[in-house]
């Protein structure tokens, strides 16, 4: 198959547009070519004019490793352009950065979920490429957790940088797709286009939304493959928690766990609850010893989802309600356990960050609620899971 980097490379005809412009490119270390050249190489190698660059959260060299690291702008030295962070001094791009281009290519791997910044990111862009009269063309990618959509969707005055508009956790599109999408929903008036991918296969074996023969580059620090991904519309909630998401381990993102916790009564707690919402992944009981951030230093106990191999089920697996549920059976067998924690969110500072995460307190009070039943969380959810696929249905370009 062919990516809409790769696409446009090919094919003159779809580069003539850019002809005489003045080119920007959105991107990170994920943004390469079939054959891993990075996409500003590529670019500029096929007579592209590339005058400015921009990053997103983590920087266009993928360097910082935690959430509120910012980016500061810089000259790129082999072709001494200007390189623009959006997650820096602003998050928007502004009226300087913006004279630097006529045309902005965004090529950024995403994941498939609502709360990685990208999405908020190609918003922003989107707004402000309106409002200055310029055009914006996104390279489109797969997304790797897929086509299905779990989650409850953004409620108002819960529109955060990690919340870009009313979308549940688990999307299900690309962002080209959240790109006709956003247009549409935020009624702005630009030229925008998506060079689209060929013979993306979302609902085939053995991929279900990323092609095993293509190379994963991590598109941010920990973002490490693609069970992360799979994972990731669940695990992203630990960052609300004062479990380890396992940063400062080798497999982040994947597990969860903490030194006073005992993952296989944990586990055993889960099954009893909910056994149904673990379907689809294998969960084993592991022993992790972070090297930095959460429980730096100490060992934990912890639970690690396998959403691979031959046990992994693509329609069956619920990211989302596992985590949820492994948060109910730790409230279930620690009563007064010190579980949301309560920091700065992505520079939310009068909300507690696993709301802020979850766009609204429902997942936490269904938490919190010991009286609440699994069904209760189902009832709750699935209509903005209808409703979305509903919604998203006309911008759907695979």
């Amino acid at each position: 198959m062919k990516f809409g980097i790769d696409r446009l490379l090919a094919d003159p005809d779809l580069r003539k547009p850019l002809e005489g412009k003045r080119v920007a490119l959105l991107a990170h270390p994920a943004s390469v070519t079939a054959g891993l050249t990075h996409s500003l190489d590529a670019l500029v190698a096929a007579g592209v004019n590339v005058s400015a660059m921009f990053g997103p959260q983590h920087g266009v060299r993928g360097d910082l490793q935690d959430n509120m690291m910012e980016s500061p702008d810089f000259t790129d030295a082999t072709y001494n352009i200007p390189v623009f962070s959006l997650y820096g001094e602003v998050r928007r791009p502004c009226g300087q950065s913006m004279g630097t281009f006529d045309t902005i290519l965004i090529d950024l791997q995403d994941v498939g979920c609502r709360i990685y910044t990208f999405v908020t990111t190609l918003l922003y862009v989107l707004q402000a490429a309106a409002e200055h009269g310029k055009s914006v063309w996104v390279l489109d990618r797969p997304n790797p957790a897929g086509r299905p959509v779990e989650g409850l969707t953004l409620l108002p005055g819960w529109e955060s940088f990690v919340g870009a508009g009313p979308m549940p956790m688990r999307h299900g599109m690309t962002l080209g797709e959240l790109g006709h999408w956003f247009v549409d929903h935020f009624k702005l008036d630009l030229d925008y286009r998506v060079i689209t991918m060929e013979g993306w296969a979302p609902d085939t074996a053995p991929g279900f939304g990323w092609p095993p023969e293509r190379v994963w580059i991590n598109p941010s620090p920990n973002a490490a493959n693609v069970n992360m991904a799979r994972a990731y519309a669940g695990t992203v909630m630990l960052e609300g928690t004062n479990l380890s998401e396992g940063r400062g381990t080798t497999r982040p993102l994947e597990l969860f766990g903490a030194p006073d916790v005992d993952a296989k009564a944990v586990i055993a707690e889960m099954r009893r609850i909910a056994p149904h919402w673990l379907n689809g992944c294998t969960l084993r009981d592991i022993w992790f010893q972070p090297t930095f951030h959460k429980h730096a230093g100490q060992l934990c106990n912890g639970v690690f989802i396998h959403a691979e191999g031959a046990a992994y089920d693509h329609e069956a697996f619920q990211p989302w309600r596992l985590q949820a549920l492994g948060f109910k059976a730790i409230r279930a067998l620690y009563p007064d356990y010190d579980l949301w924690r309560d920091f700065p969110y992505e520079y939310e500072f009068d909300k507690l960050a696993i709301d802020v995460i979850n766009a609204g307190p429902g997942l936490r009070s269904w938490v919190d609620d010991a009286a609440a039943e699994p069904g209760d969380l189902n009832a709750a959810t699935a209509p903005d899971e209808i409703a979305w696929a509903d919604v998203r249905r006309p911008h759907l370009l695979y």
